[in-house]
Protein backbone atom coordinates (compact mmCIF):
# COMPACT_ATOMS: atom_id res chain seq x y z
CA UNK A 1 0.00 0.00 0.00
CA UNK A 2 1.40 3.40 -0.70
CA UNK A 3 1.89 6.14 1.62
CA UNK A 4 -0.63 8.66 2.21
CA UNK A 5 -0.28 12.02 0.64
CA UNK A 6 0.22 14.75 2.87
CA UNK A 7 -1.58 18.10 1.98
CA UNK A 8 -0.13 21.61 3.22
CA UNK A 9 -2.23 24.29 4.09
CA UNK A 10 -1.16 27.97 4.59
CA UNK A 11 -0.70 28.99 7.88
CA UNK A 12 -2.75 32.02 8.71
CA UNK A 13 -1.22 35.12 9.90
CA UNK A 14 -1.50 35.51 13.22
CA UNK A 15 -2.80 38.86 14.54
CA UNK A 16 -3.02 40.32 17.60
CA UNK A 17 -6.54 42.16 18.96
CA UNK A 18 -6.37 45.74 19.73
CA UNK A 19 -6.90 46.15 23.96
CA UNK A 20 -9.73 47.75 24.77
CA UNK A 21 -10.67 49.49 28.28
CA UNK A 22 -14.01 49.00 29.86
CA UNK A 23 -15.72 51.70 31.81
CA UNK A 24 -17.25 50.95 35.10
CA UNK A 25 -20.36 52.11 33.76
CA UNK A 26 -20.19 49.90 30.33
CA UNK A 27 -19.16 46.98 32.32
CA UNK A 28 -22.43 47.57 34.72
CA UNK A 29 -24.46 47.40 31.52
CA UNK A 30 -22.97 44.52 29.93
CA UNK A 31 -23.62 42.77 33.06
CA UNK A 32 -27.62 43.95 33.32
CA UNK A 33 -27.98 42.90 29.91
CA UNK A 34 -26.53 39.81 30.55
CA UNK A 35 -29.15 39.36 33.78
CA UNK A 36 -31.90 40.13 31.78
CA UNK A 37 -31.35 37.58 28.95
CA UNK A 38 -30.91 35.27 31.87
CA UNK A 39 -34.28 36.31 33.49
CA UNK A 40 -36.20 36.34 30.82
CA UNK A 41 -34.59 32.64 29.49
CA UNK A 42 -35.56 31.84 32.83
CA UNK A 43 -39.03 32.62 32.20
CA UNK A 44 -39.50 31.27 28.92
CA UNK A 45 -38.08 28.10 29.93
CA UNK A 46 -40.96 27.83 33.24
CA UNK A 47 -43.12 28.17 30.83
CA UNK A 48 -42.14 25.82 28.49
CA UNK A 49 -41.24 23.35 31.16
CA UNK A 50 -44.87 23.62 32.93
CA UNK A 51 -43.43 25.45 36.08
CA UNK A 52 -44.91 28.43 35.94
CA UNK A 53 -48.70 28.31 36.70
CA UNK A 54 -49.17 31.15 34.67
CA UNK A 55 -47.53 29.91 31.97
CA UNK A 56 -49.75 29.15 28.84
CA UNK A 57 -47.94 26.30 27.64
CA UNK A 58 -47.40 27.68 23.98
CA UNK A 59 -43.56 27.84 25.10
CA UNK A 60 -43.71 32.00 25.11
CA UNK A 61 -44.92 34.37 27.67
CA UNK A 62 -48.27 34.74 28.76
CA UNK A 63 -49.89 37.81 27.76
CA UNK A 64 -51.51 39.91 30.57
CA UNK A 65 -54.38 41.90 29.85
CA UNK A 66 -53.71 45.62 30.50
CA UNK A 67 -55.90 47.04 33.12
CA UNK A 68 -58.27 49.44 32.00
CA UNK A 69 -59.10 52.51 34.40
CA UNK A 70 -61.56 51.86 37.32
CA UNK A 71 -65.08 53.93 36.70
CA UNK A 72 -67.30 54.73 39.23
CA UNK A 73 -69.33 52.23 38.36
CA UNK A 74 -66.04 49.71 39.01
CA UNK A 75 -65.76 51.68 42.35
CA UNK A 76 -69.45 50.80 43.39
CA UNK A 77 -69.44 47.26 42.80
CA UNK A 78 -66.62 46.79 45.38
CA UNK A 79 -69.60 48.17 47.75
CA UNK A 80 -68.09 50.82 49.43
CA UNK A 81 -69.10 51.97 52.87
CA UNK A 82 -70.59 55.79 53.67
CA UNK A 83 -69.49 58.01 56.04
CA UNK A 84 -72.27 60.12 57.86
CA UNK A 85 -69.86 62.35 60.17
CA UNK A 86 -71.52 60.97 63.64
CA UNK A 87 -69.53 57.95 63.97
CA UNK A 88 -66.56 58.96 65.67
CA UNK A 89 -62.88 57.55 65.09
CA UNK A 90 -64.11 54.09 65.21
CA UNK A 91 -66.33 54.90 62.15
CA UNK A 92 -64.02 56.93 60.34
CA UNK A 93 -61.42 54.33 60.83
CA UNK A 94 -63.10 51.49 59.39
CA UNK A 95 -64.48 53.84 56.83
CA UNK A 96 -61.10 54.49 55.52
CA UNK A 97 -60.09 50.68 55.87
CA UNK A 98 -63.22 50.14 53.78
CA UNK A 99 -62.02 52.38 50.74
CA UNK A 100 -58.40 51.29 50.87
CA UNK A 101 -59.85 47.72 50.84
CA UNK A 102 -62.43 49.00 47.77
CA UNK A 103 -59.48 51.20 45.62
CA UNK A 104 -56.76 48.03 45.71
CA UNK A 105 -59.90 45.97 44.52
CA UNK A 106 -61.31 48.49 42.08
CA UNK A 107 -57.55 49.51 40.89
CA UNK A 108 -58.77 53.10 41.22
CA UNK A 109 -56.61 55.88 40.37
CA UNK A 110 -54.73 57.84 42.76
CA UNK A 111 -56.19 61.20 40.65
CA UNK A 112 -59.71 59.44 41.26
CA UNK A 113 -59.81 58.61 44.94
CA UNK A 114 -60.86 61.20 46.36
CA UNK A 115 -63.56 62.20 43.95
CA UNK A 116 -65.10 58.65 44.70
CA UNK A 117 -64.73 58.19 48.43
CA UNK A 118 -66.38 61.69 49.01
CA UNK A 119 -69.45 60.57 47.23
CA UNK A 120 -69.63 58.06 50.01
CA UNK A 121 -69.59 61.04 53.07
CA UNK A 122 -73.46 61.42 53.67
CA UNK A 123 -75.61 64.13 54.98
CA UNK A 124 -72.97 67.03 54.24
CA UNK A 125 -73.20 68.85 50.92
CA UNK A 126 -70.97 68.16 48.51
CA UNK A 127 -68.83 71.23 47.69
CA UNK A 128 -68.30 71.26 51.86
CA UNK A 129 -67.35 67.89 51.85
CA UNK A 130 -64.45 68.53 49.09
CA UNK A 131 -63.37 71.38 50.77
CA UNK A 132 -63.24 71.21 54.10
CA UNK A 133 -64.47 67.78 55.25
CA UNK A 134 -62.73 65.64 53.07
CA UNK A 135 -58.98 67.79 53.78
CA UNK A 136 -59.89 67.20 57.48
CA UNK A 137 -60.37 63.08 56.51
CA UNK A 138 -57.70 62.94 54.02
CA UNK A 139 -55.03 64.81 57.10
CA UNK A 140 -56.43 61.83 59.73
CA UNK A 141 -56.22 59.24 56.89
CA UNK A 142 -52.21 59.85 56.50
CA UNK A 143 -51.59 59.98 60.12
CA UNK A 144 -53.50 56.81 60.47
CA UNK A 145 -51.33 55.29 57.82
CA UNK A 146 -48.09 56.79 58.86
CA UNK A 147 -49.27 56.09 62.49
CA UNK A 148 -49.55 52.21 61.31
CA UNK A 149 -46.13 52.40 59.36
CA UNK A 150 -44.37 53.40 62.62
CA UNK A 151 -46.15 50.61 64.86
CA UNK A 152 -44.60 48.05 62.08
CA UNK A 153 -41.03 49.32 62.02
CA UNK A 154 -41.17 49.58 65.44
CA UNK A 155 -42.30 45.97 66.22
CA UNK A 156 -39.44 44.59 64.00
CA UNK A 157 -36.74 46.14 65.88
CA UNK A 158 -34.06 44.37 68.41
CA UNK A 159 -35.08 43.91 71.81
CA UNK A 160 -32.39 45.73 72.54
CA UNK A 161 -33.65 49.16 71.33
CA UNK A 162 -37.55 48.25 70.89
CA UNK A 163 -38.55 49.58 74.52
CA UNK A 164 -36.45 52.73 74.24
CA UNK A 165 -37.93 53.83 70.84
CA UNK A 166 -41.28 52.22 71.57
CA UNK A 167 -41.28 54.12 74.78
CA UNK A 168 -40.42 58.18 72.86
CA UNK A 169 -43.81 57.10 70.97
CA UNK A 170 -42.59 58.74 67.67
CA UNK A 171 -45.49 60.13 65.56
CA UNK A 172 -43.79 60.06 61.70
CA UNK A 173 -41.16 57.12 60.52
CA UNK A 174 -38.47 60.02 60.12
CA UNK A 175 -38.43 60.62 63.75
CA UNK A 176 -39.05 56.92 63.97
CA UNK A 177 -36.14 56.08 62.24
CA UNK A 178 -33.60 58.86 63.69
CA UNK A 179 -33.94 57.13 66.97
CA UNK A 180 -33.76 53.97 66.17
CA UNK A 181 -30.10 54.80 64.58
CA UNK A 182 -28.93 56.44 67.21
CA UNK A 183 -29.75 54.39 69.85
CA UNK A 184 -28.54 51.65 67.83
CA UNK A 185 -25.17 53.76 67.88
CA UNK A 186 -25.55 54.00 71.63
CA UNK A 187 -25.76 50.26 72.03
CA UNK A 188 -22.88 49.49 69.69
CA UNK A 189 -20.65 51.87 70.97
CA UNK A 190 -20.91 51.17 74.52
Amino acid sequence: MPPKRRTTRATPATTTAPTTTVTDAQLQALIDQGVAAALAERDASRSRDGDNSHGSGTGGRRQVPTQRECTYTDFLKCQPINFKGTEGVVGLTQWVEKMESVFLISNCAITSQVKYASCTLQGMPFDVARTGEIKKLESEYWNLKELAKVERYVGGLPDMIHGSVKALKPQSMQETIEFATEMMDKKMND
